[in-house]
């Protein structure tokens, strides 16, 4: 089985939607995201774990959507938690 980087994953989204994204913009990109959130949340809910499967995608997809258009890449903003160690939940 073939090893799939946040990087690789984010840049073939890039190129098949940042387009039409960009378009669309920040504001309507969020909305479709949350609307595969609510579709996540009902799978987990029904145990319907080959459609929970499908919806993680579909998230993981949309959440890289929302930051090729904002200019965030994934794989560095995930380093908070590999490169220091994060515990718990940060202070508000």
């Amino acid at each position: 089985m073939r090893t799939l980087q946040i990087s690789h994953f984010q840049e073939l989204i890039s190129r098949k939607y940042k387009e039409r994204d960009q378009a669309r913009g920040v504001s309507g990109t969020f909305l479709w995201f949350i609307e595969e959130v609510g579709e996540l949340a009902t799978a987990l809910a029904n145990e319907d774990h080959d459609n929970a499967e499908e919806e993680f995608a579909d998230v993981f997809a949309w959440l890289c959507t929302l930051a090729n258009i904002t200019d965030v890449d994934l794989e560095t903003a995930c380093r908070k938690y590999t490169e220091k160690k994060i515990n718990g939940f940060k202070p508000k």
